[in-house]
């Protein structure tokens, strides 16, 4: 059986910024839609700031050290080092459910509807994700949302391959490692379709349609993945002018697109935001066009008038 336990693996890195809202909606959706048992944050170097401090009476904190050999992994290209917090996690998180199972997700997921019960009743679950192009002829299973069972045969092999596979890339480990796995023991895992957890792609138009349009999610969607590390960075504008800096409070209250829609619902009750605010950084972030949103600023101040803006 694949127990009820939701992991999630964070700061491999020194936290110099507060933890983020989207964060705290991703672990917020998950207790609220999943009902599990417990929720264990597995950590190294702990976050701070208000949205930490209103998650962490709920979660199961477990702090962790990072695994050694690529913790000291010298990249071909230096550049790459930036990403080593998640090559670390990646090895982390496929510890943890060899031995002692459950549900693994990255911290940038968003939870929309609890997985069917029977499928605790498998010993390993991975989803198909857009293939990258590396992967020529091949496929890809995504490593943003694993379940397992505890000493599950998948996770062995997996495990058994990693640091061979290994090779500071992105994927090659971690999502066409596995897909090679499941060509030569489909017996052993059980795969689902992109529409379960990838429904909205890393591509730019899959970004966009998570942050600036609202799109209809099928049926099938149990959770999102919002590829954080593609737009969360201010100065990355090549999958989108979209940033960490925009995903606000306000943002998530009066946005009328697909991850405010679905986020909504996991702030907390206390939390108030401005939509007139809202619309003004909409229109210096470019995100809305200055002159058609100018009359709804308008009456949205008149509405809000009088209120700490």
């Amino acid at each position: 059986m694949i127990p009820n336990v939701f992991h999630f693996v964070f700061g491999l890195r020194k936290q110099t910024e507060p933890f983020h809202l989207m964060y705290y909606l991703c672990l917020a959706s998950c207790l609220d839609v999943n009902q599990a048992d417990e929720v264990h944050f597995h950590y190294h170097h702990e976050p701070w700031g208000e949205w930490w401090d209103r998650i962490k009476p709920r979660l199961q904190l477990r702090r962790i050290d990072p695994e050694q050999s690529i913790a000291s992994y010298r990249y071909a290209d230096p550049t790459l080092d930036q990403y080593r917090y998640a090559h670390l996690a990646d090895f982390a998180r496929l510890q943890i459910l060899q031995e002692e199972g459950g549900i693994y997700a990255d911290i940038d997921t968003l939870f929309l509807r609890p997985f069917p019960q029977e499928w605790r009743s498998r010993e390993f679950i991975l989803g198909q994700e857009k293939a990258p192009a590396l992967a020529g002829e091949g496929g890809s299973l995504c490593n943003a949302w694993i379940a397992a069972a505890p000493g599950a045969e998948f996770s062995r092999r997996w495990l058994d391959g990693l640091h061979q596979a290994f090779d500071g890339s992105w994927s090659n480990h971690s999502t066409l490692l596995p897909y090679r796995l499941w060509q030569q023991h489909p017996h052993i895992i059980s795969v689902e379709p992109e529409s379960a957890f990838y429904a909205l792609d890393w591509t730019p138009r899959g970004i966009e349609d998570l942050f600036l349009r609202s799109v209809e999610l099928p049926s099938y969607a149990y959770s999102l993945h919002l590829w954080n590390h593609l737009w969360f960075a201010k100065d990355r504008l090549d999958f989108s002018h979209f940033h960490a800096g925009l995903l606000s409070v306000d943002y998530v209250l009066y946005a009328n697109t697909t991850y405010a829609n679905h986020a909504r619902a996991h702030l907390p009750v206390d939390v108030k935001g401005s939509r007139f605010k809202y619309l003004c950084q909409s229109v210096t972030s470019g995100l809305r066009h200055p002159v058609r949103t100018a009359r709804t600023l308008w009456r949205t101040r008149s509405i809000e008038d009088g209120r700490n803006l």
